[in-house]
């Protein structure tokens, strides 16, 4: 997203992926002034390197600046709150989807709100709803399907149930879904976490960017990894690399895959985690994006008079839900 506010031409994300097909493009570069990062996913932060050899400044939470090259130019914004940049007010609050991970909503024309990746569902991150805005260009990761968060939990739960007897692995992003599937999985103990997702989940509590009650987790990061547990939460969320590929190499080499072992894939998968879904796994969605539900909730509560939705495919099947009650946006271009 390439926004002019009058002044200047800022970038909205550099994401690269999560498919190896899906790089970065440098020319998105071209003209910009600066760059603005919503959160620390690869698919919003994992062209940033060509931002810093670029010398552009770059924008965003100190949680996400974490995730920089060495070298950028950061500029920090805060949680929720008001920064001038260039003579334009940018607003920024939680997105309820990542570690530092914050909506924007820029002051040009009648009001833009750029959602960013956002969820209004999760027990683990902040949540804070944005101002009005004319214009909204919102995450439909999900497209049309709304299933909500308390349906995926009662089917993960339906599953682990019928599977007692097995060893789980979660393969997860350590500033995503490792802090939310860990609340819910807590319960039923056996739960453990690898060290780089108690690395993660241990900042985020001292940083405070969190909702109330994940301080319920404060056992289980001090506990050491126990790779004997029942219900393992691990780095990486495609079971790529880290812990995660680690484990399900010694599952398939010792025939534990399929048969005493269970891989739960609970977000995007790529190729590498399809290809365990083969032998031995299982997809079973948590929602880390907006239900329908939720999307048509938020074009409401923005007062929005045209709306885009964001990356998903087929956005003109957008053209048959008439509840969002606004005009639907499939142009390479606007004009606030």
């Amino acid at each position: 997203m390439r926004i002019w506010t009058g002044r200047e031409v800022w970038l909205l994300d550099v994401g690269a992926g999560p498919e190896a097909s899906s790089p970065f493009c440098p020319a998105w570069l071209d003209g910009a002034d600066r760059v603005l990062i919503t959160h620390d996913h690869i698919d919003h932060i994992g062209g940033a390197g060509f931002a810093v050899t670029a010398g552009l400044p770059i924008h965003c939470t100190a949680e996400t600046a974490r995730s920089l090259p060495p070298g950028a130019d950061v500029h920090l914004l805060p949680h929720h709150g008001q920064t001038e940049i260039a003579g334009t007010v940018l607003s920024t609050g939680p997105n309820g989807h990542a570690c530092g991970g914050v909506w924007f909503h820029v002051a040009v024309g009648e009001g833009l709100f750029f959602s960013g990746d956002w969820s209004e569902e999760s027990d683990w991150f902040a949540y804070a709803p944005p101002p009005e805005a004319a214009v909204a260009l919102i995450d439909c990761s999900y497209h049309l399907n709304d299933v909500p968060q308390e349906a995926r939990r009662a089917a993960l739960d339906a599953a682990l149930d019928t599977s007692r007897h097995r060893q789980h692995l979660f393969p997860v992003p350590p500033s995503g879904r490792a802090g939310e599937l860990a609340l819910h999985l807590l319960p039923r103990g056996g739960v453990t976490l690898d060290d780089t997702c108690r690395a993660a989940l241990r900042q985020m509590l001292e940083d405070g960017s969190v909702a109330p009650g994940a301080e319920a987790l404060w056992p289980l990061i001090e506990a050491p990894f126990d790779r004997a547990a029942r219900y393992l939460i691990c780095d990486t969320p495609n079971a790529d690399a880290g812990a995660a590929w680690a484990i399900v190499r010694d599952w398939r080499d010792t025939g534990r895959l399929g048969r005493e072992a269970t891989v739960i894939f609970t977000g995007h998968m790529t190729a590498h985690a399809r290809a365990i879904m083969a032998h031995g796994g299982q997809f079973l969605r948590w929602n880390v994006h907006p239900p329908l539900r939720d999307q048509i909730a938020m074009i409401h509560r923005l007062r929005a008079s045209r709306f885009a939705p964001l990356f998903c495919d087929c956005p003109e099947d957008y053209l048959l839900e008439t509840r969002f009650g606004t005009a639907l946006l499939l142009n390479e271009r606007l004009f606030l």
